[in-house]
Protein backbone atom coordinates (compact mmCIF):
# COMPACT_ATOMS: atom_id res chain seq x y z
CA UNK A 1 0.00 0.00 0.00
CA UNK A 2 1.25 3.63 -0.64
CA UNK A 3 1.77 5.46 2.07
CA UNK A 4 -0.79 8.04 0.89
CA UNK A 5 -3.06 5.40 0.80
CA UNK A 6 -2.08 4.67 4.36
CA UNK A 7 -2.61 8.30 5.27
CA UNK A 8 -5.97 8.28 3.42
CA UNK A 9 -7.05 5.07 5.51
CA UNK A 10 -6.06 6.80 8.67
CA UNK A 11 -7.57 9.74 8.50
CA UNK A 12 -4.49 11.90 8.40
CA UNK A 13 -4.23 15.11 6.84
CA UNK A 14 -0.24 16.71 6.62
CA UNK A 15 -0.82 19.60 4.31
CA UNK A 16 0.08 22.95 5.67
CA UNK A 17 2.74 21.80 7.79
CA UNK A 18 3.88 25.13 10.24
CA UNK A 19 6.40 27.33 8.96
CA UNK A 20 9.46 28.12 10.69
CA UNK A 21 8.61 31.41 12.79
CA UNK A 22 12.08 32.12 13.67
CA UNK A 23 16.10 32.58 11.46
CA UNK A 24 16.08 29.23 11.14
CA UNK A 25 14.26 26.55 8.71
CA UNK A 26 11.82 24.35 9.27
CA UNK A 27 13.75 21.60 7.47
CA UNK A 28 17.13 20.82 6.09
CA UNK A 29 18.40 18.40 3.32
CA UNK A 30 21.95 17.08 3.40
CA UNK A 31 22.68 14.67 0.77
CA UNK A 32 20.07 11.71 1.93
CA UNK A 33 19.42 12.96 5.01
CA UNK A 34 16.62 15.22 6.00
CA UNK A 35 16.96 17.18 9.85
CA UNK A 36 13.48 18.51 10.86
CA UNK A 37 13.40 20.80 13.28
CA UNK A 38 11.67 20.50 16.68
CA UNK A 39 7.52 20.48 15.83
CA UNK A 40 5.64 22.37 18.32
CA UNK A 41 1.99 20.41 18.93
CA UNK A 42 0.26 23.01 16.38
CA UNK A 43 -3.58 21.72 15.70
CA UNK A 44 -4.43 23.17 12.09
CA UNK A 45 -6.62 25.89 13.59
CA UNK A 46 -3.25 27.67 14.62
CA UNK A 47 -3.56 26.70 18.20
CA UNK A 48 -0.45 25.35 20.11
CA UNK A 49 -0.93 22.75 22.97
CA UNK A 50 0.25 24.39 25.56
CA UNK A 51 1.09 23.13 29.64
CA UNK A 52 3.59 21.44 32.03
CA UNK A 53 3.17 17.70 32.23
CA UNK A 54 2.43 16.75 35.74
CA UNK A 55 1.15 20.43 37.34
CA UNK A 56 -1.26 21.84 34.28
CA UNK A 57 -2.15 19.14 31.95
CA UNK A 58 -2.19 14.88 32.44
CA UNK A 59 -0.22 12.38 30.38
CA UNK A 60 -3.08 12.01 28.41
CA UNK A 61 -2.81 15.43 27.22
CA UNK A 62 0.46 15.69 26.49
CA UNK A 63 0.48 12.54 24.59
CA UNK A 64 -2.22 14.03 22.38
CA UNK A 65 0.11 17.14 22.32
CA UNK A 66 3.00 14.32 21.15
CA UNK A 67 1.03 13.31 18.71
CA UNK A 68 0.48 16.62 16.93
CA UNK A 69 4.03 17.36 16.63
CA UNK A 70 4.25 14.15 14.87
CA UNK A 71 1.73 15.02 12.33
CA UNK A 72 3.77 18.01 11.89
CA UNK A 73 6.89 15.79 11.58
CA UNK A 74 5.10 13.75 8.33
CA UNK A 75 3.86 17.50 7.11
CA UNK A 76 7.36 18.72 7.24
CA UNK A 77 9.04 15.66 5.92
CA UNK A 78 6.57 15.92 3.13
CA UNK A 79 7.25 18.59 1.92
CA UNK A 80 11.34 17.64 2.01
CA UNK A 81 10.46 14.69 -0.33
CA UNK A 82 8.26 17.18 -2.56
CA UNK A 83 5.17 15.45 -1.37
CA UNK A 84 6.28 12.04 -2.60
CA UNK A 85 6.76 10.38 0.93
CA UNK A 86 7.67 7.44 -1.24
CA UNK A 87 10.92 8.35 -1.01
CA UNK A 88 11.68 7.91 2.68
CA UNK A 89 14.31 5.48 3.82
CA UNK A 90 14.27 5.54 7.17
CA UNK A 91 13.27 7.36 10.34
CA UNK A 92 16.73 7.44 12.10
CA UNK A 93 15.99 9.47 15.24
CA UNK A 94 13.67 11.55 16.88
CA UNK A 95 14.03 13.80 20.21
CA UNK A 96 11.34 14.60 22.38
CA UNK A 97 11.18 17.37 24.99
CA UNK A 98 8.83 16.97 27.51
CA UNK A 99 7.57 20.46 29.69
CA UNK A 100 7.29 18.67 33.03
CA UNK A 101 7.83 19.02 36.28
CA UNK A 102 10.49 17.55 38.16
CA UNK A 103 8.46 14.71 39.65
CA UNK A 104 6.71 13.30 36.11
CA UNK A 105 8.77 10.45 34.84
CA UNK A 106 7.16 9.34 31.96
CA UNK A 107 7.99 11.11 29.81
CA UNK A 108 8.77 8.10 27.23
CA UNK A 109 4.86 7.66 27.62
CA UNK A 110 4.30 10.96 26.63
CA UNK A 111 6.66 10.29 23.34
CA UNK A 112 5.02 7.24 22.42
CA UNK A 113 2.53 8.65 19.76
CA UNK A 114 4.77 9.92 17.59
CA UNK A 115 6.56 6.57 17.22
CA UNK A 116 3.40 4.98 16.93
CA UNK A 117 2.65 7.18 14.27
CA UNK A 118 5.56 6.57 12.25
CA UNK A 119 5.42 2.79 12.46
CA UNK A 120 1.89 3.02 11.36
CA UNK A 121 2.52 5.36 8.55
CA UNK A 122 6.15 4.14 7.29
CA UNK A 123 6.07 0.49 8.57
CA UNK A 124 9.65 -0.86 9.37
CA UNK A 125 10.95 2.02 8.02
CA UNK A 126 9.39 3.95 10.35
CA UNK A 127 11.21 2.59 13.56
CA UNK A 128 13.78 4.98 14.79
CA UNK A 129 16.12 5.69 17.91
CA UNK A 130 15.04 7.92 20.26
CA UNK A 131 15.18 10.08 22.95
CA UNK A 132 12.50 11.44 25.76
CA UNK A 133 13.52 14.20 28.21
CA UNK A 134 12.24 16.43 30.23
CA UNK A 135 12.68 20.56 30.01
CA UNK A 136 11.54 23.45 32.15
CA UNK A 137 9.71 25.19 29.59
CA UNK A 138 9.50 25.28 26.06
CA UNK A 139 8.62 28.08 23.20
CA UNK A 140 4.70 29.27 23.33
CA UNK A 141 4.15 27.58 26.41
CA UNK A 142 4.06 24.07 24.48
CA UNK A 143 3.87 20.88 26.48
CA UNK A 144 5.95 18.87 24.00
CA UNK A 145 8.55 19.65 20.93
CA UNK A 146 9.81 16.68 18.81
CA UNK A 147 12.18 17.08 16.28
CA UNK A 148 13.65 14.20 13.73
CA UNK A 149 16.05 13.10 11.51
CA UNK A 150 15.20 10.72 8.26
CA UNK A 151 17.02 8.82 5.37
CA UNK A 152 15.66 9.59 1.79
CA UNK A 153 16.16 8.79 -1.56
Amino acid sequence: MLIKEKLNELKIDISNAPKAVGYYLAYKKINNFVYISGQLPIKKDGTILTGKVGKSISLKQAQDAAYYCGLNILGQINMATDNNLENVKNCIKITGYVNSTDEFEDQPKVINPVSELLVKVFGEKGKHSRAAVSVNSLPLGASVEVDAIFETN
